[in-house]
């Protein structure tokens, strides 16, 4: 018999019930909630005279629609006010551990639940959002559900889902300076495309992706679903173990030392087999911008935007509308565009690593006159860490804000709009039309690469400046 692979390991060890020629039933360690997809799924356990199953296992936090200034005030916009009422609401009636507005815990879920120690290996995780598969970076097998699920989570602590298929992607050798794991997973999807990872759940693997932070990792599994895939997940080892210990959530003393003697079982057996196996170089990985309206369109910032003979025709179409939305020509260098705004933050790139990135290369120097730099911690915690550190400091010296915690422009669901036409350098993770406001053109890329825009005010490629 085939060995399992990571994946297998897991989710079979959360198998409840298998229904014939159907889904699985799958048992969830922990549930994270926020305020845009819950309310419905609390209405209707209510409706049907349910109680919350197991609340100990549920976690909420509000982050998508909160305003990242003056968060003490009340929230001004009605729909968001409501949402986050409801919440608190929701979680006070049925004894769920609420992280509100405000509490040093508070930020944004995927942020706050690897950062608490929360998130585990060997876990199954769900979230009413997709990036949750975020958290697979500790080798849990996290995934984003729809609304209807949070409210089946919520009233059994089991899901309904078929089993996906498996992928592989190594990705061997060293990174050269200045190039992050923002640019791995970029260029990954650039390779494999948005529908690439369909059906699948992807365990990278490889030398370069060992080498990576926790919080590097993090940023890959996050976009992993950028490729179509379900989640995304990576062995955990040492550098997973050290990041874990002494959080505030993590077990402790002899349950610690038992834990990790647990989670080094969490790896691929030598004779497993994948559905799908994709290997590349990291030596051939530059620092990448999209210059699309999908995240699967990106480029070396140092290429130009690729013609029309590069494209494949199932693509073209969407490539031609993309360039006339984004204002850009088939062939145009990448460097040298003007930007109006930079947006530093998201689930993807708001971690206090993402921080430290930009203030070291932004000190001593200062952000270019026609750049709006919105800097967006991505938690309480990453906000606190920052002032304790000196990059708040060293931001404001050079003429950039640290706002208070929240998803802000990633989506734009509260204020944080990128107006009408204007570029924007973002660190999230999509790029579709309007998604971080109503008109708005976006570019994804790393933090470095965006501190270099910032503080040059074109589109620079980072390595030139270093």
């Amino acid at each position: 018999m085939a060995g399992k692979t990571l994946f297998d390991k897991v989710w079979d060890a959360y198998v409840v019930d298998e229904i014939k020629d159907g889904p699985s039933v799958v048992y969830i360690d922990k549930h994270l909630i926020h305020e845009v997809t819950s309310p419905q799924a609390f209405a209707g356990i209510e409706k049907r005279g349910l109680k919350v199953f197991r609340p100990e296992n549920t976690v909420a936090t509000p982050d998508h629609n909160i305003p990242t200034i003056d968060q003490h005030l009340e929230i001004r916009d009605q729909l968001s006010r409501f949402q986050v009422n409801k919440l608190t609401e929701n979680c006070d009636r049925h004894g769920i551990t609420l992280y509100g507005l405000n509490h040093p815990f508070q930020g944004i879920v995927h942020v706050i639940g690897p950062e608490l120690g929360i998130t585990q290996p060997g876990m199954t995780m769900v979230c009413g959002d997709s990036h949750t598969s975020t958290h697979g970076a500790f080798g849990s097998v996290a995934f984003g559900i729809g609304t209807s699920e949070v409210e089946m989570v919520l009233a059994t602590q089991c899901i309904l889902q078929p089993k996906p298929k498996k992928m592989r992607i190594n990705i061997e050798g060293k990174l050269s300076t200045g190039v992050s794991a923002k640019d791995i997973i970029l260029y990954v999807i650039s390779k494999i495309s948005t529908s690439g990872g369909t059906g699948h759940f992807i365990e990278f693997a490889g030398s370069a992706i060992r080498g990576l932070s926790m919080e590097g990792r993090m940023t890959v599994c996050n976009m992993s679903i950028e490729s179509g895939a379900r989640g995304g997940l990576i062995a955990p080892d040492e550098t997973t173990f050290e990041y874990i210990k002494g959080r505030e959530f993590a077990p402790k003393g002899g349950d610690y030392d038992a834990a990790v003697e647990k989670w080094k079982k969490l790896k691929t057996d030598e004779d497993a087999v994948f559905d799908k196996e994709f290997n590349f170089d990291a030596t051939d990985i530059e620092p990448m911008i999209t210059y699309g309206t999908n995240p699967g369109m990106g480029a070396k910032i140092k290429d130009n935007i690729p013609h029309e003979s590069e494209i494949e025709k199932s693509e073209l179409n969407s490539y031609q509308k993309s360039l006339k939305y984004m204002g850009f020509q088939a062939g145009d260098k990448i460097t040298g565009k003007p930007v109006d705004y930079v947006f530093v933050g998201s689930c993807t790139n708001g971690r206090i690593e993402d921080l430290r990135v930009v203030a070291e290369f932004v000190k001593g120097k200062k952000k270019a006159e026609n750049i709006t730099a919105w800097i967006v911690p991505g938690s309480k915690q990453v906000e606190k860490q920052a002032k304790q550190e000196g990059i708040t400091e060293v931001l404001e010296e050079a003429g950039f804000k640290l706002r208070q915690p929240g998803c802000s422009a990633c989506l734009a669901m509260n204020d944080d709009k990128i107006p009408e036409g204007k570029l924007a350098v973002a660190t999230s993770n999509r790029n579709f039309e309007g998604r971080q406001g109503p008109g708005s053109r976006t570019m994804l890329a790393s933090p470095l690469t965006a501190a270099a825009i910032a503080v040059t005010g074109t589109i620079v490629d980072p390595k030139t400046m270093l």
